[in-house]
């Protein structure tokens, strides 16, 4: 019997075509619904689009980068007839740029312009036919793109989906691309990002072993290679990605008590003191200092095939904001591959091979460098992202490393100071210590010999620091502040972490130790989820740390200790933990910087306690916690540390080393990466210029492209971005969110929760409180009601108004808010959700906790926390109310744990010892709150318990401020 064909489903194309209506959102959707539910999750309450040719016109190149609630910045404009009226405000928030070097723009041949010269055509016009030149289309484009930057597809598969592709066309028909060549082909065309790698080699010239064979490293030729850092400056500060994220001038901002507020590199003291002998030469005067931020760090790409180990330079520029940096928006970018020079195990600790690798690294970047001196002392003329040319002197800045390449960027001996001439035995107790310099060296070099320069001194006397050969720069000065190896890897994990573990196993032995940090790992373990919080199912037992693991443990470890160590220990950790997110902040003012200060000196005192226990007997003199007493100098001088922390570098080696190397064959893989690199390079260039031209607003869909049509203006900078590549997921615990800065909001999510009854008495036997109709009466009241000396606790039910018949349960609620020490957009907004459904990912409940405004007091004083039981809405009237059925938790005490630092708050309970419930407008939530439980002294946690029970059976519970930074902020 034959057997009857099952005829296929073809499903119809329906393109994305619905744009959205937000200048700058590059969203397109398949329906209006769809539009309508983006515009209302997305750019809900955001301000109106920004005009971007309004600017002051005394300083169209100036803008300020402030958040409203930090430091209200104001440029006032001056006019002929009221110039003398108008001044200067001498106190309150004010933004003071460098007198001389000011960032004046010029025309090509150096001409200063006028002062009210109206901002140039930053739109070029083009022919349609080669806009997207060297490629025929947008699709053409984006699908190069798409094929060897997002998607990173290898030559043999793209050369199986051509054959694939060109099977379903006619064959009068081509292909955009005839395989993996024309693909690379049309990359390499690209006339844009064009920075090509050079090489050049070193090799050991010093005397060699007379009658023995030479070792192999003194016989082998190094090859470097680079990239000119000259021409990739020009192209950092002529992306106009960047233009409205840039400080042209040094500046010195103060809040409204007249006090110093540092942010952005440019904020700093040092890059005012660089205008100052910079601006020494009349020649200079109107010109942009231009900062070189450089880092390097080597890194590991393969274990398992040979230790393959690389060591890339990283450059940047001081203009541009710290967030930009974070962001790794083309901000960052590698500019060479070091040698590493390899010896045999026998001459691994020789003193002529460690003086070889010194200076081959030395002359390594002293060459590199050098195309940079003649601008260093001259300005040059330079292309800026918004249209001006600018006149721009150089100057080596921050030099972004860990304490290894510390001492041999410095030329001192490991275990002192790069920074100061501290003893190595007394670190923190050395007060005659003083700075470093290339004075102080060269002055000690000239009274004592090398071997007293290095027992007594910590100088490597025979080798100059490769900053000796440019104008204004000293390495000592220039070390920056490394937040992920001195701050979180190094005092908490290396240090804190470890020490706590011995003291355990010096006071209790090994197998009561063990079983206490196994009773901590529950603890950890039993932490209930938050947004963008990891959980540590099996607590903190993994063998290899990362940075994120660090910063993960530094939210929750310290309540998990409580109870097995002493109090003093508790107290030594919590001070360093507020000392860490204080100095890890965006913006930092001169109140910040006491308040880091007064942690640091309670630290440095309680942190006793491991030295009288006898886990530290020697003390404390440890090179990574020494650096944290130059925290505060080195903040005045280069603003927030976050912006030139070596995790920014770190996270570059992905891009820039380890994808590009899992790309290549293995073989010879350098020259492939290289290669790599300078298409990726070429691809985003050249989406930064069609995207400045306006030619990629909007979707490139089907009905686009035949409109044939080039918009007009592109799109602000500092407006939204939304991710073309994304999709909008409701799942996502948290996002972060390119866009305008504003104080936040929460709103419901788009969607229903399924399964709920709608009907509200249906509703409350199934959610089992019977009470709801009775709380929505009462909340409605107190909508409702005009006299705020009334309240719904004081009247009777039934002179409330009457209950909606239908409900609405919705299973989260999005809040949105500015949180620029976190993880967070270019504009600082940051994104989480706060949860309430009955079955997280298919197993038990989760219901998160949140913050809402309770009065104006400071800090956690004016907040409470709740717990979200349910999302709800509902209309009265023609008012729809978006609300949550809510329970309460109320503080023990009016000021927070004195060992901990933490507030701790318990359940609010009604007459019947039921946890009280209430109905809460959603307009009242500021964001989630993360609760974590207090344990008892000696309490040991039973294995039965999962963290989705912890906020039902325990009674009393910690308001971790720990858990991001923006919850430190408002529990301080």
């Amino acid at each position: 019997m034959p057997v009857e064909r099952t005829q296929r489903k073809h499903f119809a194309f329906h393109p994305r075509n619905i744009p959205c209506t937000v200048l700058g959102c590059l969203r397109a959707f398949k329906r209006a619904g769809d539009l309508k539910r983006h515009l209302a999750a997305a750019h809900s309450g955001a301000p109106g689009t920004p005009n971007t040719n309004t600017m002051p016109h005394e300083a169209p190149w100036i803008h300020t980068d402030l958040p409203d609630d930090h430091v209200d910045v104001e440029i006032m404009e001056e006019h002929e007839d009221d110039a003398d009226e108008a001044q200067p405000p001498t106190l309150g928030p004010r933004t003071e740029y460098h007198p001389e070097l000011d960032g004046c723009p010029c025309d090509a041949d150096g001409n200063f312009l006028a002062p009210n010269a109206p901002l140039p055509d930053a739109t070029p016009h083009c022919n349609p036919a080669d806009a997207y030149a060297p490629y025929d289309s947008r699709a053409e484009f984006e699908l190069a793109d798409f094929f060897f930057r997002k998607e990173q597809m290898s030559a043999g598969r793209l050369n199986q989906l051509m054959e694939l592709w060109a099977a379903t066309l006619p064959p009068d028909q081509d292909l955009p691309f005839a395989n993996a060549d024309d693909l690379y082909n049309s990359i390499d065309s690209i006339p844009f990002g064009d920075v090509p790698w050079q090489s050049f080699t070193v090799s050991y010239s010093g005397k060699q072993p007379e009658g023995l064979e030479a070792p192999s490293w003194m016989t082998t030729e190094y090859e470097v290679w680079f990239r000119c850092p000259r021409e990739v400056l020009h192209q950092q500060l002529g992306n106009p990605d960047f233009a409205q994220e840039m400080d042209y001038a040094p500046k010195r901002t103060f809040d409204k008590a007249n006090k110093r507020v540092y942010q952005d590199f440019m904020s700093g003291n040092w890059a005012w003191k660089q205008a100052d002998i910079i601006s020494e030469d009349t020649d200079t005067h109107g010109a942009t200092f231009c900062p070189v931020i450089l880092g390097s760090d080597k890194t590991t790409v393969s274990v398992a095939t040979g230790q393959n180990e690389y060591y890339p330079l990283y450059l940047s520029n001081g203009l541009v904001s710290n967030a930009v940096r974070r962001a790794q928006r083309n901000a960052v970018s590698v500019i060479a591959f070091l040698s590493i020079p390899k010896t045999d195990r026998e001459g691994d600790d020789s003193v002529e091979f460690r003086k070889f690798r010194r200076q081959l690294f030395h002359a390594s970047l002293r060459h590199i460098l050098s195309v940079l001196r003649p601008s260093i002392k001259k300005p040059e003329i330079v292309h800026f992202g918004d249209g001006h040319y600018r006149k721009v002197i150089y100057g080596l800045g921050p030099y972004i490393a860990d304490y290894p390449e510390q001492v041999l960027l410095a030329c001192v001996v490991q275990g002192w100071c790069p920074r100061c001439t501290a003893n190595p035995r007394n670190l923190d107790g050395d007060v005659t210590a003083t700075r470093r310099s290339h004075e102080h060296t060269n002055a000690l070099r000239a009274t004592f010999n090398v071997k007293t320069l290095w027992d007594d001194y910590g100088i490597v006397g025979d080798l100059d620091p490769f900053t000796t050969a440019f104008p204004r720069a000293d390495i000592h000065e220039l070390l920056s502040p490394d937040l992920l190896h001195q701050v979180i890897k190094g005092t908490f994990k290396d240090h804190l972490v470890s020490w706590v573990e011995d003291y355990l196993v010096l006071t209790h032995g090994k197998t009561e130790a063990a079983a206490i940090m196994a009773d901590i790992d529950r603890r950890i373990a039993l932490v209930p989820s938050f947004p963008g919080l990891r959980r540590f199912p099996q607590g903190r037992g993994f063998k290899q740390w990362t940075g994120d693991d660090s910063k993960a443990l530094m939210k929750v470890w310290l309540p998990a200790i409580v109870g097995h160590v002493p109090s003093q220990m508790v107290r030594a950790i919590s001070a360093f933990m507020e000392f860490c997110y204080l100095v890890r902040r965006s913006v930092l003012d001169e109140d910040t910087l006491a308040a880091a200060d007064k942690a640091l000196k309670r630290f440095h005192n309680e942190r006793v306690i491991f030295k009288t226990s006898g886990v530290r007997p020697d003390g404390f003199s440890l090179p990574r916690q020494h650096a944290l007493s130059h925290y505060r100098h080195l903040i005045q001088e280069f603003g927030a540390p976050n912006g030139l922390c070596s995790s920014i570098t770190e996270s570059k080696h992905i891009k820039a080393v380890k994808e590009p190397w899992r790309r290549s064959n293995r073989y010879n893989a350098l020259g492939q990466m290289l290669l790599t690199n300078q298409r990726l390079d070429k691809l985003g260039s050249a989406h930064v210029n069609f995207t400045s031209q306006g030619l990629l607003n909007g979707p490139c869909t089907r009905t686009a492209l035949l409109l044939d049509e080039v918009p007009a203006e592109p799109p602000p900078s500092d407006y939204v971005r939304a991710r073309a590549d994304e999709d909008d997921k409701d799942d996502e615990d948290v996002a972060e969110i390119d866009g305008p800065e504003f104080l936040g909001e929460v709103v419901l999510a788009k969607c229903r929760a399924r399964g709920y009854p709608s009907r509200l008495e249906e509703l409350a036997n199934y959610i089992g409180v019977q009470d709801l109709p009775s709380l929505i009466q009462y909340f409605l009241f107190d909508q409702l009601n005009q006299d705020p000396t009334i309240s719904s606790a004081s009247v009777a039910l039934e002179n409330c108004p009457p209950p909606p018949a239908r409900v609405s349960v919705y299973p989260s609620a999005v809040a949105t808010f500015y949180a620029p020490s976190d993880l967070s957009g270019v504009g600082g907004m940051r994104r989480e959700c706060i949860w309430a459904v009955h079955a997280w990912k298919g197993g038990a409940p989760r219901r998160d906790c949140a913050f809402v405004e309770d009065t104006n007091a400071p800090g956690f004083r004016g907040l409470r926390v709740v717990r979200v039981l349910h999302f709800l809405s509902f209309k009265h009237g023609d008012i729809n109310y978006p609300c949550a059925l809510v329970t309460w938790f109320t503080p023990l005490d009016n000021k927070p744990c004195p060992d901990t630092g933490m507030w701790i708050v318990t359940p609010d309970l009604d007459e019947n010892g039921e946890r009280e419930m209430s109905i809460l407008h959603i307009d009242c939530f500021l964001r989630g709150a993360h609760l974590i439980a207090v344990m008892a002294e000696g309490e040991y946690i039973p294995r039965r318990l999962r963290h989705s029970d912890t906020l039902d059976i325990f009674d009393v519970f910690y308001v971790n401020k720990y858990a991001d930074h923006h919850a430190h902020e408002i529990a301080w």
